[in-house]
């Protein structure tokens, strides 16, 4: 079967790594060319790639008609304009998380996907192709833990990182959107429903940085979702002790507990602090194989002629529920969807 000739634009800390990973360990696809501002880093990520087309435009990667697909890891603000411009020129799309910054921009993009709906387009929840998730996933699904009562789940980055998100902050649309999103698109996946009310409350315990963008540092929501469901989640930035992503789905005939131990691996260290576990160091060392499932089904929808599961409609439902969650956070009221 022919390779996917595929483009990648953005190269921060996961773009570089989905370029690794399409280059190095994405059956049926071939890493085409990179597009990257900055051309220092550009060249020296090319260089060591073995990829010879290289672009600081990303409308000019889109001229090579050799391009089967794009994939999309620019800035935030950037993603509903590329995946129009990209759809509109013939190409599948695979773009990360958010959709758009802003709600309006995640309904014009959803609604580009749908004009061109010819092509495969994919966004990047890659926590559903964790192998645990989706072993969990098979079990609810199965009816093994019965009816859902409660979702709950926690993601925490870590504090030795702050710095790089009170940077971002003002640009990030807040920690529900940044953060959370992934925690409440598995909340719909897993539950099968939407959320009817919500109440969120969180505050800048550390870092009073983030105040001035009505956002905190730790932040969390208590949702019902139309099925009765009860859903609880937490996104933290300051955590001492690493990476910390865990979930819990609470069942009337079971419970199912995914990471609710934070581990790097499973060698237990025995030292002058007792035994212990190391925890990961950053989302992408967490789902490193996340990462590269998803876009292995991103290349075989291409080839097989179908459609991902993930679809546009997940990134603006979820980018409504997050803002709901943040206006939330921000007046002290509960609120109806």
């Amino acid at each position: 079967m022919r390779k996917i000739k595929i483009g990648s634009v953005g190269l921060g800390r996961l773009g570089e790594q989905h370029a690794k990973n399409i280059s190095q360990r994405i059956n049926g696809a071939e890493l085409t060319a990179l597009c990257e501002k900055d051309e220092k880093k550009l060249h020296t990520i090319a260089d060591r790639l073995g990829v010879e087309k290289r672009f600081t435009s990303f409308n000019e990667m889109l001229k090579l008609d050799e391009l089967d697909a794009v994939v999309i890891v620019s800035p935030s603000g950037l993603h509903p304009e590329q995946i129009s411009a990209a759809l509109k020129a013939g190409k599948h799309v695979f773009s990360e998380k958010p959709l758009g910054v802003t709600v309006r921009e995640c309904r014009e993009a959803e609604a580009a996907v749908g004009k061109y709906s010819d092509k495969v387009f994919m966004l990047g929840f890659m926590r559903r192709f964790d192998p645990s998730y989706l072993y969990a996933k098979k079990k609810v699904d199965a009816g093994e833990i019965g009816r859902i009562i409660m979702f709950r789940s926690y993601g925490q980055d870590p504090e030795k990182f702050i710095g790089g998100a009170i940077a971002y902050a003002g640009h990030s649309g807040g920690e529900f959107l940044d953060m959370a999103v992934h925690d409440i698109d598995l909340a719909r996946w897993f539950t099968g429903s939407e959320p009817e009310t919500v109440y969120a409350i969180g505050g800048c315990y550390a870092h009073p940085e983030f105040a001035q963008y009505n956002d905190g540092d730790n932040v969390s929501a208590l949702m019902k979702f139309e099925n009765e469901s009860m859903v609880f989640l937490f996104a933290g930035r300051t955590a001492p002790h690493g990476y910390n992503v865990e979930t819990e789905i609470i069942g009337t005939k079971g419970i199912l507990r995914i990471a609710s131990v934070p581990q790097k691996n499973h060698v237990e260290i025995l030292d002058n602090y007792g035994v212990r576990r190391e925890c990961s160091e950053n989302f992408i060392e967490r789902f490193a194989d996340s990462y590269v499932n998803e876009i292995q089904e991103f290349v075989n929808c291409i080839q097989e002629g179908r459609k991902p599961e993930v679809t546009a409609h997940d990134g603006t439902r979820v980018s409504e529920i997050a803002y709901k969650c943040k206006e939330s956070f921000e007046s002290g009221e509960m609120l109806r969807f």
